[in-house]
């Protein structure tokens, strides 16, 4: 009798055994598997190419306030750095992450958009960044439109390219509605889209989000820019995308540079991934009805706005 038991105790210990080697096995290849990935698609993504500057100096500066409901609230930039020292903003959006709501919000705000800017002429937003990086145009967006920022987040479009082509090697589906054709003087931008439903690489989903020259003018480019948000979430939250994160995360490190710790990163990636958003709701400053183009000779060509029209839109949209 005894040794019956004997037996069944010894084979129960060589199944609990058999079992934690099996779960410590997965979990050890997972990690090597993730470590690999990342490493991989960094070097790729640094293959001698610089690494995105001024990081030192935003996180030194940048003064960002939480907002009193709980909600993260980050200032997203696009930047194409070309060895300047300074440069303006491309891209100039508001995310809103609220984890108990379990929704984001992403507010476009034109670049041209004529703005009061602490310590400055008044000037367009973009020249924020430039005068005084993420901490003087955080001033600027608080001080125009009452948001409070509590982190950034900047992505050099090199850093974009490679990034759509990480997550979707085949290509991002776009469906082109018109010809895009521009080429600029010194040759660094050159846009040529045709009309029809196709799949872009990062190259081209670049092209199409930036592409400004036709009548629609920037307010044609921040649409584009959130419809490519939206597609680049969808592919992002496919099951491909998540086994893609690793190579994903090193490919993006070179070129993006942020006040989130790395632990904040983890905990938002991990909400994100267990709660997943379905839609991502936008907003356009300024919103319709509300501005006026103005030229002025410190500035050019601007969007001068009503304020208290778009406050209030801004208002009603994240409250």
């Amino acid at each position: 009798m005894r040794s019956r038991q004997n037996r069944l105790q010894s084979k129960r210990r060589k199944r609990r055994i058999w079992i934690i080697s099996t779960i410590l096995f997965f979990f050890i290849s997972a990690i090597a598997f993730a470590i690999y990935e990342f490493r991989s698609g960094y070097l790729l993504a640094n293959d001698g190419e610089e690494e995105l500057g001024g990081e030192s100096s935003n996180k030194e500066n940048f003064q960002g306030v939480s907002e009193d409901s709980g909600k993260l609230n980050v200032l997203l930039l696009g930047v194409d750095s070309r060895g300047e020292k300074k440069s303006r903003t491309d891209t100039i959006m508001v995310a809103q992450y609220d984890m108990e709501a379990r929704t984001v919000k992403l507010i476009s705000i034109m670049r041209d958009t004529y703005v009061e800017i602490p310590g400055y002429k008044n000037q367009k937003i973009n020249a924020a960044y430039f005068y005084g990086g993420t901490e003087l145009l955080r001033q600027t967006i608080q001080k125009n439109f009452g948001i409070d920022l509590e982190y950034y987040s900047i992505v050099d479009f090199k850093g974009f390219t490679k990034i759509v082509d990480t997550l979707a090697p085949d290509g991002i589906q776009v469906n082109v509605k018109k010809r895009m054709r521009y080429r600029d003087g010194a040759g660094t931008i050159n846009i040529d889209l045709h009309p029809g439903e196709q799949y872009l690489d990062g190259k081209q989903v670049l092209d199409y989000a930036r592409f400004r020259n036709d009548r629609e003018g920037d307010f044609g480019r921040v649409e584009r820019q959130q419809e490519v948000i939206t597609k680049l979430k969808d592919e992002l939250l496919s099951l491909k995308g998540i086994m893609k994160i690793p190579r994903l995360l090193g490919t993006l490190t070179p070129f993006l540079e942020t006040n989130m710790s790395q632990m904040k990163l983890v905990d938002l990636g991990t909400e994100f991934f267990i709660h997943p958003v379905e839609d991502i709701e936008t907003l356009r400053i300024p919103v319709d009805d509300s501005y006026k183009n103005k030229n002025y000779s410190h500035a050019g060509a601007v969007l001068e706005i009503d304020f208290e029209k778009n406050r209030e839109a801004i208002n009603h949209f994240l409250k």
